[in-house]
């Protein structure tokens, strides 16, 4: 009977790099897809956000301290150098995001190389796990045992490239606790009161968001569904069902675009796109007249604009969230090795812990800085 050094359990960023980063180790990959990587290849228009020039554990839900040991020891510079050696090309985009210049499929490459000392178990439901000495994984196929097993499963947004709730049915026989998974990074409904909204599909404008304790700035996109964009997608991390609050015109002083008194029309003043403007006047139910006949109650409504609150009525679900808020309480968890405090030598990594980053590459940086902890420790 064989037994692995150590068995881990998905073949995503996490996981990749854990097995990258522990060459001399024999190692099981089990994953349920017939690819490794395909949330890498399938992320930022299949060129792969890997990172953001600006981490810090303030782009993070979850708890600070355990987050800012691994992203310490672990920064995006030092992601590069590990890199580096393979010639990678990476471009900056809008706020500080970086993508693979080229295709994700030049970093899947990158990890298919440093993992041809692994065991890939492809096409591999794993049904459950016991311990007995060593850590016993069955299957649809077969049994494979292995002296330490790392779970890197991820979470259950994206069922279309094999998501499922495995990692957190492992951690739960194990007896560890869960933090509700939620949909995140994610569209959001909106009430009958917005539904003028629906209506501007395709309009896009950045714009500042405030949730919670949180205000967000980046691009705003209207959909059939309701709201998305960049600034929706982070902003969907933090919401818990109360009111939202959008200034559409940041950076932008409104009184004193208004103290002008123009003849032009509202909507011709406001440098907002004309549908976006002439829909939001119908929804406060104000005449889109010339300033200079604005009455002093009517500029007081135009205030909107720069705090328009509400409640969303929902999220767009898990089916289109790009990634998964909660999982494994860290709590349960060693904050420099990974390792449980409940079960020796199984681990978590990535995104089944409750940890969740913000659009623009945080998620594949945690991904990277929690299997570089884990794979420093073993």
């Amino acid at each position: 009977m064989k037994i692995y050094d150590i068995a881990i359990l998905g073949a995503g960023a996490s996981g990749l790099m854990a097995a990258s980063l522990m060459p001399t180790k024999n190692i099981a990959v089990i994953d349920s897809n017939s690819k490794i990587g395909l949330k890498i290849l399938a992320s930022g228009g299949g060129k792969c956000n890997i990172t953001n020039k600006n981490v810090t554990v303030n782009n993070y839900l979850g708890d600070k301290k355990f987050i800012k040991k691994a992203l310490d020891n672990f920064t995006p510079k030092q992601l590069f150098s590990f890199l580096d050696p393979f010639y990678l090309e990476f471009e900056v985009r809008k706020y500080g995001q970086y993508f693979c210049k080229k295709s994700a499929k030049d970093l899947v490459a990158v990890f298919e190389n440093l993992t041809r000392h692994c065991t890939f178990h492809m096409n591999s439901k794993v049904l459950h796990v016991d311990f007995k000495e060593s850590f016993i994984i069955q299957t649809q196929k077969e049994k494979i045992y292995a002296k330490k097993l790392i779970i890197a499963s991820g979470g259950i947004s994206y069922t279309a490239i094999g998501a499922s709730p495995i990692g957190y049915e492992i951690a739960k026989s194990f007896g560890h606790s869960l933090i509700t998974p939620a949909p995140a990074l994610v569209g959001l409904t909106v009430q009958k009161e917005q539904f003028w909204m629906k209506s501007l599909s395709g309009i896009s404008f950045n714009a500042k968001l405030s949730v919670e304790d949180k205000v967000l700035e980046s691009d705003l996109l209207f959909t059939h569904k309701g709201i998305s964009g960049p600034v929706v997608l982070s902003g969907s991390l933090y919401w818990k069902k109360g009111k939202i609050s959008f200034d559409f015109l940041p950076n932008i002083d409104l009184s004193k675009l208004l103290e002008k008194k123009s003849k032009k029309q509202i909507s011709s003043l406001i440098p907002l796109p004309k549908r976006f403007m002439t829909e939001f006047l119908k929804s406060i139910d104000l005449e889109d007249k010339s300033v200079v006949r604005l009455k002093k109650e009517e500029l007081e409504k135009l205030n909107l604009l720069k705090n328009y609150e509400f409640a969303p009525a929902g999220n767009f679900g898990f089916t289109k969230a790009e990634v998964t808020k909660g999982g494994v309480n860290t709590d349960e968890i060693d904050a420099v090795s990974f390792e449980s405090k409940l079960q020796k030598k199984l681990y978590f990594i990535g995104e089944v812990l409750d940890v969740t980053g913000e659009l623009g590459g945080y998620n594949f940086q945690w991904a990277f800085a929690s299997a570089n902890s884990l794979a420093t420790h073993i």
